[in-house]
């Protein structure tokens, strides 16, 4: 192999391990995933994008018409959980 090639090979490598480590740093914290939900109480369990965490949220009618299982979700008066 020649030299060239060696130091293309050696950029794509490190191009790929940074890409792959790259952690988004603003990604809103109040947001996740729709795991479940409660039609008797209009409730949604949301697993948080950042900590993974999960908690069940009681919203009005027609916020929870909106929060699909499946579909991302964010908490307005929550920063975390």
């Amino acid at each position: 192999m020649n030299s060239k090639m060696k130091k293309v090979l050696l950029l794509v490598s490190v191009v790929t391990l940074l890409t792959s480590c790259y952690k988004e740093e603003n990604k809103p914290c109040n947001c996740g995933m729709v795991v479940s939900d409660d039609v008797h109480d209009y409730s949604v369990v949301i697993r948080n994008g950042c900590s993974g965490n999960e908690k069940r949220f009681y919203l009005q009618e027609g916020d929870w018409m909106n929060a699909h299982p499946g579909s991302n979700y964010c908490i307005t008066n929550e920063t975390k959980w």
